[in-house]
């Protein structure tokens, strides 16, 4: 045997060596036959291409580790990216590195395009213009929820070529493919069962060869389902927050008018836009997998039980099926509207804690904990009393549909399984074979548990089917209260981003959204008002407060204005206004056209610091990006914090990378002092500073108000200090007249205004000699207090007092 195996060995190895020797006596005779000017050109080109294919990967090393040392460098600056075609370009850390995120705004044509799903409903679909959907219609499976749904759809996919789109149909080819499994897998089982009975261990052995193989695939197809359903989940969401953010955040300053002038969703967007976002993607993404892979099972496995039992259990499974759906539904409870009460009241139980959050000092001043603590744990026990109450009611409704879905199905499939046995007539193809084998006179045992153990499977397949088709109506009535939710958030977004306010069966009322008839022009060398009527807005569809009729100036380049006046006479409305907060219900209201750098910026009374670095805080809203752009560099931004009064910060705090919550680092002074740093950074024409530097001592708030001048900025100051009239030239007062209502605009140091501060003086004058009266009157009324009078007119002497010594009997002493 030894000699054989070396013989075999010695001569392969001669045939090898003779086919080398063959094929390299070929390349030899076609090198001879090649042209020196062909060989080399040949080594020419392959020398090319080793270089530039080294070339090649050495541009692609370079300019990969160049984007991850400028992703490390933007995520440590807080900044991004703007590329040609609008959209951004932002870097996240991810793990060691960071990954590159590319985001494309919405455009404007699709908000247009989008409008009338929105704002015009159908009339079939229960909707109407202009009108909350979720106040007008109860969230259930309706034309109403049909509607929300496909117009949501529509946002989260686009177009049939977008990843959306590919994500659900790999899911689909993967859920038909388990359902071919499905279908080899029960007639794999009946043939396993059949050759175990018959005894015949080489086949048994092959079958459970072939199920452990099936097994793989099967599990493999099952992974992938659940991974592409979290995929496709992900993708939702992904499309929809980018549509709401875009919808959201933008110069139409949505994100302020949707909770303090329309009201539609509250004081909740932040829950609508996580949480209820979150679980409508969810639930979209298992309704893919809940109602189309059990109708595919369906429709597969009643077509393969009617080949196999004949049309009686065909008509039987689908009388089945109806009877179960109409119980089912006649019985379920209202699951959507249930869960839209439990999303609202999530909701409000969240922004109570948001509240708190951001108001902890003030309730710390005023000890206000445990009225704070009722306020929570009362609107949590309405939460868990709502909640406690859908578990008890689907406590009852599983109980009828775990016994309906499972048991009786399963008593109903074994009556259906026996037909080709006791009715063979009405049997099908099972039934043919009974009567077959019958007539043959052949064994019919083994015949029967192959056939019955296949129906058994596909029936058990057929149940699973049916029953997670039943338990979808559950899911779809859940999935129509989220619905709801996330169609009322992006309907009134469109509603307010379109201004679409309309008067459905009753009056209009003055001063309300849909009352809205003056005009706001952008791109006026000043800041101008003309018969505009300074109204504080309420929610739609209330009307407005009136605070001033009617308002008219105007303020050119390097005419500073002080606004002044008692509180509550409109003096932060005449800024809101311009900036675009409020509405102008009557007349004109001019202003540039740019906010920033030449044209407007605004200071509000609160200075907000931004989440990030030390220099995101003096560039805010610019990002790092930006700042490069307009040619700047720290070193202007430290001129800047020095003109300011603050630039000590960067030594300070650790340099401008520095990240912080800057609003508890930084105090009151320094925090309105950064707001004049982002002022002149900027270095806009015109600015409105309401209360900017009310916590800044008067000498450096001279300073910084000589600097904003001399940087050519037009200052239009709120404030109720009169030292800072010298500082500008008009001054407009509020809140004088009668009622309030009527105003002044005066150029500061006239003859007018001097009489003006003439007859305060008087006045003050003529107080103060009264003084000496007032103590008079003070002495004799605390005479009068200190006696105790009794009937008769005879006064008692005083209560004895206790000695008191040290502090308190200081405070005690009259």
């Amino acid at each position: 045997m030894a000699a054989q195996s070396t013989l075999r060995h010695s001569a392969a190895e001669e045939a090898i060596a003779a086919f080398i020797d063959k094929y390299s006596d070929l390349i030899r005779t076609r090198l001879r036959n090649t042209s020196r000017t062909t060989r080399l050109l040949a080594t020419l080109a392959l020398a090319t291409s080793i270089i530039l294919s080294a070339e090649g990967g050495r541009r692609w090393w370079k300019s990969r580790r160049d984007e991850k040392e400028q992703g490390r460098k933007l995520v440590r600056t807080n900044s991004w990216l703007h590329n040609k075609d609008g959209s951004r370009t932002i870097y996240v850390p991810y793990k060691d590195s960071t990954s590159k995120v590319v985001i494309h705004g919405t455009k404007p044509l699709t908000f247009d395009a989008h409008r009338r799903l929105f704002l015009n409903p159908p009339r079939v679909s229960g909707l109407g213009d202009g009108v909350v959907p979720a106040a007008q219609t109860k969230p259930g499976l309706n034309l109403a929820f049909l509607h929300q749904f496909l117009s949501l759809m529509s946002i989260m996919i686009p177009r049939w070529n977008s990843k959306e789109a590919g994500l659900l149909l790999s899911h689909g080819g993967f859920l038909i493919l388990r359902t071919y499994l499905s279908l080899v897998v029960a007639r794999l089982d009946g043939e396993i069962v059949r050759d175990l009975v018959a005894g015949n261990g080489k086949q048994f052995l092959w079958g459970i060869t072939k199920w452990c193989g099936l097994g793989g695939i099967a599990s493999y197809t099952n992974a992938m389902i659940k991974y592409l359903e979290s995929k496709v989940s992900i993708a939702f969401r992904t499309r929809l927050t980018r549509y709401v953010h875009d919808l959201y955040l933008n110069e139409n300053l949505n994100y302020y008018k949707l909770s303090n002038l329309d009201g539609g969703v509250g004081q909740g967007a932040d829950q609508y836009i996580t949480q209820d976002l979150t679980l409508f993607c969810a639930a979209a993404a298992n309704l893919y997998s809940s109602l189309g892979k059990p109708f595919v099972d369906i429709c597969v496995f009643n077509y393969q039980l009617y080949r196999s039992l004949g049309p009686l259990a065909l008509t039987g499974l689908l009388s089945n099926y109806f009877l179960t759906a109409s119980i089912l539904r006649r019985l379920s409870p209202p699951f959507g509207k249930l869960k839209a009460v439990e999303g609202r009241k999530e909701g409000d139980f969240r922004s109570l804690h948001a509240r708190l959050i951001a108001n902890a000092e003030e309730v710390a001043f005023y000890g206000g904990a445990d009225m704070e603590k009722y306020f929570l744990n009362r609107e949590f026990k309405s939460l868990k009393n709502w909640m406690e109450g859908i578990y008890m009611l689907k406590i009852r409704y599983n109980i009828l549909e775990d016994f309906i879905l499972k048991y009786s199905w399963s008593a109903y499939g074994y009556l259906l399984s026996s037909l080709p046995v006791f009715l063979p007539a009405w049997g099908g193809l099972g039934g043919a074979t009974e009567i077959a084998e019958q007539v043959a006179n052949s064994s019919r045992e083994r015949s029967r548990m192959r056939h019955f153990i296949t129906n058994k499977r596909l029936m058990l397949s057929l149940a699973d089917a049916g029953g997670r088709m039943m338990y979808s109506i559950k899911d779809l009535a859940e999935l129509a209260g989220y619905t709801s939710r996330v169609y009322t958030l992006i309907s009134t977004m469109h509603r307010v981003h379109a201004d679409a306010y309309y008067v459905r069966g009753r009056e209009n009322e003055l001063y309300s959204l849909s009352d809205v008839q003056g005009t706001m022009q952008k791109g006026f060398d000043g800041v101008r008002l003309e018969n505009v009527p300074v109204v504080a807005p309420g929610l739609w569809p209330q009307g407005g407060d009136e605070l001033i009729e009617s308002l008219s100036l105007i303020v050119r380049r390097g005419e500073h204005l002080l606004i002044s006046g008692p509180n509550g006479v409109g003096k932060s409305a005449i800024a809101r206004i311009f900036a675009g907060l409020w509405p102008v219900y009557r007349g004109l209201a001019s202003r540039p056209k740019a906010t920033g750098e030449d044209g407007i910026m605004f200071l509000p009374q609160r200075p907000y610091l931004t989440i990030g670095t030390l220099r995101d805080q003096v560039i805010y809203p610019d990002g790092e990006a930006d700042m490069r752009e307009k040619r700047k560099n720290e070193h202007d931004l430290k001129r800047v914090l020095e003109d300011a009064r603050l630039g000590y910060l960067p030594d300070r705090e650790g340099g401008w990378d520095t990240r912080k919550e800057w609003k508890d680092v930084l105090s009151g002074g320094e925090k309105q002092r950064v707001a004049i740093a982002r002022l002149l950074y900027h270095e806009p024409q015109y600015a409105f500073i309401d209360e900017g530097t009310s916590a800044v001592s008067s000498d450096v708030e001279g300073l910084l108000y000589e600097t904003c001048k001399e940087k050519g900025i037009t200052l239009i100051t709120i404030s109720t200090r009169a030292s800072l009239k010298k500082y500008h030239t008009y001054n407009l007062v509020l809140g004088m007249g009668e009622h309030g209502d009527e105003w002044a605009f005066e150029r500061i140091g006239t003859e007018r205004e001097k009489m003006h501060v003439e007859k305060e003086l008087a006045d003050l004058r003529e107080r103060l000699a009264q003084v000496e009266e007032w103590k008079r009157r003070r002495d004799e009324i605390e005479k009068e207090l200190a006696q105790v009078w009794v009937e008769g007119g005879d006064a008692l002497s005083p209560p004895v007092q206790a000695e008191v010594t040290g502090p308190a009997a200081e405070e005690t002493q009259p």
